[in-house]
């Protein structure tokens, strides 16, 4: 690079022509988040990538601001595309997840309840098991006053 000896705070003259576009975009999108907590400083972001715009509104959003994407028409002209009521969305998301702990809840207990029923069954189910074969063990007994050793079934002879 040539040093200019005559003007050196200038830099120096370059003819070769810079690559890239110098034409202003004329698209852009302002994307302005404003929070309950502090709503006399909203957070404005502007940006020519619609998909970044998107992005940047679904974090304000995400955090519980109310959110307003807007696009340039040209001369400090603005239309909006859409709002997001992000405080609602959370407020929605917080009530969703409360009812889906109550329900598991609800579940765990009634799985622990019926766990408790098949327990208790079971358990009734055994102690019926061992008193009929504590019944079957036992020897005959004694009917009648007669004192005759009779069998427990009724038989068609007499």
């Amino acid at each position: 690079m040539k040093r200019n000896k005559k003007h050196p705070d200038r830099a120096p003259h370059r003819r070769r022509a810079t690559a890239g576009d110098r034409t202003k975009n004329t698209k852009s999108f302002r994307i302005t988040g404003s929070w309950d907590r502090r709503p006399d400083r909203p957070a404005v972001k502007a940006t020519a990538d619609r998909k970044a715009g998107d992005r940047a509104a679904r974090d304000m959003a995400e955090q519980g601001a109310y959110v307003i994407v807007e696009e340039h028409l040209g001369h400090g002209l603005w239309r909006t595309l859409y709002e997001v009521d992000g405080a609602a969305r959370f407020a929605e998301r917080e009530r969703a997840e409360a009812e889906q702990r109550a329900q598991a809840e609800r579940e765990r207990r009634a799985a622990a309840e019926a766990e408790h029923d098949r327990r208790a069954r079971e358990e009734r189910a055994e102690h019926e098991f061992d008193a009929l074969a504590r019944m079957m063990c036992r020897p005959p007994v004694a009917r009648d006053a007669t004192g005759r050793v009779t069998a427990r079934h009724v038989t068609g002879a007499r």
